[in-house]
């Protein structure tokens, strides 16, 4: 019997070895495969990417392949070169390793998914009349719910809460209903569970994406899908009476419907929605006044311009001078946000190599990669963080994206070469995220409100920005790992 294992365990070794036995050919980028045969780097890719991808970057340079859990994966540093690879649609592939994750994360199998398709959609929806309806049904809930938490507070009491908390549980509330139905406006109870829900499901997604839940952890999350699937369903949305949200989420089931996609998948295909819409805006709110509450000089010039607007041709002050928000020039604050991104948008943009393809990089080498493989560029690392683009990369600057006659700052530079792409938080190309507009939208009405509205201040005015949780890198807006904890009370208007 021993003698039998210990023939199957040398027959497994010796499969692992001759599996993990690849070399770098000649013209390939630097391959690193890590000392753990097929694993290789998976553990300290997975635990920090940020960390681990500068450390191959010091050691290779800005190109190099990784061995992760018996694949390989090219990784692109070079902001200059993303073009050869995002244009690329013959030898790269999108779909295939987007059907994998939707696949590990949302139990949900789409075979007839056409990207090209469902972004001509989204763009049908977030681009133009769309979006200034949407904007506007956003802006009406977010006064709603924010109103709600006003009656909870007064001009003399202080209520105290966590940043992160506040924000994502407004701006998730109030975009869920903007998206997913408004007929639940009235309803508490419900909307408290729905974000509940989201919330654990939310917290379990980085595992759910790398197959690295523990047991109890699987149930969870198992629970939280099967239970935002009843509550996303199409039978429970449809009954709506004729909002812009309903015909937003209907079009999206005919969209569905057009494909072919089934009824549970259409559950299923729900919840991915939800993720996709909401799961960055509330994140990104907290970075953008965490950095402004721990920045006094960014905190004043943001109050500075929002007085401008609340200023009326007569010199009457309003209370809500947001309905034309969309239109106002706003360019400390669009600073501030693109400072905030800068520091904390961080996905992975990846691509399945279909083909043997050779990249040429704008430094004139050419590098080859291998059908089969997979290659990505990682934004956050090059351009956001660059030390040769950015002076000072770890450090929040409110001003950085502001010219000195208070213009947008377009032009930024790496060895003396203009660049096309100097911060990329919402992607690029065909990669471009189509509801970014929605997305800031949303952002700029919400904090603007909350600055208009409530004195807002941290609990201890020493307190810092917590740092970020190493685990989301890769999937989006980043999530802090703890809170900051403030106070907010009724503006007195005077």
């Amino acid at each position: 019997m021993l003698w039998t294992i210990f023939l199957l365990l040398n027959g497994l070794l010796a499969l692992v070895i001759l599996y993990s036995s690849r070399s770098r050919q000649r013209n390939e980028p630097p391959l690193d495969k890590g000392f753990i045969p097929w694993l290789g780097h998976a553990l300290e890719f997975g635990k920090d990417a940020a960390k681990f991808l500068t450390r191959m970057k010091q050691k290779h340079g800005d190109i190099f392949t990784v061995r992760v859990c018996g694949g390989y994966i090219t990784v692109l540093l070079d902001p200059n070169s993303y073009d050869t690879l995002l244009d690329d649609k013959v030898s790269l592939d999108f779909s295939r390793y987007a059907q994998v994750l939707m696949q590990r994360i949302f139990s949900l199998r789409l075979p007839n998914h056409n990207p090209d398709t469902e972004r001509a959609w989204m763009e049908q929806h977030f681009q133009g009349p769309s979006l200034a309806r949407l904007s506007s049904t956003m802006h009406l809930h977010l006064q709603t719910l924010l109103r709600d938490e006003e009656r909870s507070c007064s001009p003399a009491d202080w209520r105290q809460n966590g940043l992160f908390s506040l924000c994502y549980s407004l701006l998730f509330r109030a975009g869920y209903l903007t998206l997913f139905g408004a007929e639940n406006s009235n309803d508490v109870t419900a909307l408290a569970t729905v974000y509940k829900e989201f919330r654990t499901f939310d917290g379990l997604l980085a595992k759910l994406a790398r197959s690295t839940l523990k047991q109890e952890e699987k149930r969870a999350a198992g629970l939280s899908q099967e239970r935002l699937w009843e509550l996303l369903s199409p039978a429970w949305l449809s009954r709506g009476k004729g909002s812009e949200s309903r015909s937003w989420q209907q079009s999206y089931l005919s969209h569905l419907q057009t494909e072919g996609v089934d009824t549970e998948m259409q559950r299923r295909a729900m919840l991915l929605q939800l993720w996709a819409t909401q799961g960055n805006a509330g994140p990104a709110a907290f970075w953008l006044l965490s950095f402004l509450l721990t920045h006094p000089e960014a905190m004043r010039a943001v109050r500075k311009e929002i007085r401008g607007l609340r200023l009326q041709e007569d010199g009457a002050l309003q209370r809500h001078p947001l309905d034309t928000l969309e239109h106002r020039s706003t360019p400390v604050f669009d600073s501030v946000l693109s400072e905030t991104l800068r520091l904390t948008a961080a996905a992975l943009i990846t691509r399945e190599v279909v083909q043997d393809k050779t990249l040429r990089l704008a430094s004139g080498q050419a590098y080859h990669l291998r059908q089969g493989d997979r290659v990505c560029i990682f934004p956050f690392l090059s351009p956001q963080m660059d030390p040769q683009i950015h002076h000072n990369p770890q450090t929040f600057q409110y001003d950085r994206f502001l010219n000195a006659d208070g213009t947008e700052k377009k032009k930024f530079y790496k060895g003396g070469e203009r660049l096309k792409y100097y911060t990329m938080p919402w992607g690029a190309g065909d990669n471009m995220c189509v509801g970014r507009h929605f997305a800031v939208s949303g952002i700029k009405q919400f904090v603007f409100m909350v600055l208009s509205r409530l004195d807002l201040e941290l609990c201890d005015p020493t307190a810092i920005v917590p740092p970020v949780n190493p685990s989301r890198y890769g999937f989006g807006m980043l999530q802090p790992d703890g809170d900051l904890e403030v106070r907010y009370r009724l503006k007195t208007l005077h």
